[in-house]
């Protein structure tokens, strides 16, 4: 893939011209383990590393998707086209936590990066470098001139698949190591235990009659991000003490106990979950809350199973269904395996699915206060549809009380092969009407994804009778009772109604 250096005069920096000189005399390689080989340019540190190849389906907050520690040990690609336009922001400003205020974590977790554009120009008030400068900073390879959606489609194909990133023109290839066979939790958890102390302001969420900082949160770390912490103390006014992976947290002196994103197989976190069911054993009625990595954590505490997915779901607008209430919800997900829900126990239920693929997003107790969810409710990037679960949380510690869960049973829809159109009928003398143009594009665009349309109650003043249009037509008229005839007769998929006419 050829590329053209941008404008002169677009270039915030001499330094950024000189990065792009730089990068076009660097070549750069993507190893597939299938056997694939992806061509282009490098634009972060210069090294080569193997890893998990991976995509992610953002469209922005890079610098949030960079520093999520879920991404260890993985090759991140990037299907959006265009990355580093804005930059990167200083990581010297902190928050009210006193965490880096644009970042998700201490450094950038992902072994290298893939994108098929890359700015050398960064337009945003808040940069304070490029995206590759940072890259380079913190010894991460990025590569770009390569087309990213051909390799996503590789991925969807086959699945998530080992790859290298050979840097230079006479690299040598790294062998293909799977980072998943490594405790990943251990390398990106928290070495000591850490106190949050909420704000005297906070935004709103905390219960009503309670103090801030009253509340006491546990909080373990199997990658957590910062936005965790921020939700904790800014929004609920929790006191939230962060503790490692393998921490004995069982008789740990709090109101709630947290289970935190991370990376890799839940199964490497034997210590977690040892340490979980000794929790769950004697102290039945302490809520349980996690995310991501903790929603499998509670569920191999539970007794169930989890597995390798084949490509994972990750991004920012992955759509999950509330088994509670029957609502879709728009998510930020990062994982690549997930609760095996036929798995579960007596008296734990699948609380969450996704409308994608079927798969497990959540799980909960039916009676006691444990309940979990796959994907990430606290976003950043992402959107916050589901912030709401933090405060279902902050309630069940404050009722004191269980609950009885209900759910609905949930049907994945089903792939459509028949539909049933009903038309507007033809014209009668007297009447003024219109042809059913929309009735008959929607005939056409049935065709056009390989669907059967039957039309009842044709226009016949339009092409909507023409050979070749209809599969199969009904001159009946529109009444409940023709309808269902129709209906129990061709046994549609679905039915379209009143396009107008």
């Amino acid at each position: 893939m050829a590329f053209n250096p941008p404008a002169r005069s677009s270039l915030t920096d001499v330094d950024e011209f000189a990065e792009w000189q730089a990068a076009t005399k660097k070549p750069a390689k993507l190893h597939l383990q299938g056997g694939e080989v992806w061509r282009g340019w490098s634009f972060g540190a210069d090294k080569s590393v193997s890893g998990e190849v991976v995509f992610s389906t953002g469209m922005m907050g890079y610098p949030e998707s960079l520093t999520d520690p879920s991404f260890a040990g993985q090759i991140l690609v990037f299907t959006f086209p265009l990355l580093g336009n804005y930059g990167i922001p200083s990581s010297d400003e902190k928050d009210e936590c006193g965490l880096p205020r644009h970042f998700e974590g201490e450094r950038i977790y992902p072994a290298a990066v893939v994108v098929a554009e890359y700015s050398f120009s960064a337009s945003h008030y808040l940069a304070q470098k490029t995206l590759g400068a940072w890259l380079a900073d913190h010894g991460v390879p990025a590569i770009f001139g390569v087309d990213t959606r051909a390799i996503t489609k590789r991925l969807r194909d086959e699945g998530s698949l080992l790859g290298a990133l050979a840097v230079g023109a006479n690299a040598e290839v790294p062998a293909f190591i799977d980072p998943n066979e490594r405790n990943l939790v251990a390398e990106v958890s928290t070495k000591s235990p850490r106190v949050f102390e909420p704000q005297a302001m906070m935004n709103g969420h905390a219960e009503p009659g309670t103090k801030p900082g009253t509340l006491r949160i546990v909080a373990v770390d199997c990658g957590m991000k910062y936005n965790i912490i921020r939700f904790f103390v800014k929004e609920l006014g929790v006191r939230v003490k962060v503790v490692p992976w393998d921490y004995d947290f069982s008789e740990e002196e709090c109101d709630g106990l947290f289970l935190s994103n991370g990376p890799g197989d839940p199964s490497k976190c034997q210590a977690t979950i040892d340490c979980l069911r000794r929790v769950m054993e004697k102290r039945p009625s302490l809520p349980i809350f996690g995310i991501c990595l903790g929603n499998q954590l509670l569920a191999l505490a539970a007794g169930a199973k989890t597995y390798k997915m084949k490509f994972g779901n990750r991004g920012m607008n992955q759509p999950c269904i509330d088994l509670r209430t029957g609502r879709c919800f728009i998510t930020a997900q990062n994982h690549g395996f997930a609760v095996d829900e036929e798995s579960l126990p007596e008296g734990w239920f699948p609380s969450y699915m996704n409308a994608n693929d079927g798969s497990n997003e959540g799980i909960a107790h039916t009676e006691r206060p444990y309940h979990s969810v796959q994907f990430h409710p606290e976003a950043c990037g992402g959107p916050t549809d589901t912030s709401f679960l933090f405060d279902e949380f902050l309630g069940l510690i404050t009722s004191k009380h269980g609950r009885n869960l209900t759910t609905m049973s949930y049907r994945h829809p089903r792939s459509i092969s028949k539909v049933l159109v009903l038309g507007s009928g033809g014209l009668t003398i007297g009447q003024a009407g219109e042809f059913d143009y929309s009735g008959s594009q929607a005939i056409k665009a049935l065709r056009e994804q390989s669907i059967q349309s039957v039309l009842i109650n044709p226009n016949i003043a339009t092409v909507q009778t023409s050979k070749g249009l209809a599969d199969q037509i009904f001159f009946l008229p529109i009444t409940p009772d023709f309808v269902t005839q129709v209906i129990e007769k061709v046994r549609p998929d679905g039915l379209f109604a009143a396009f107008g006419g």
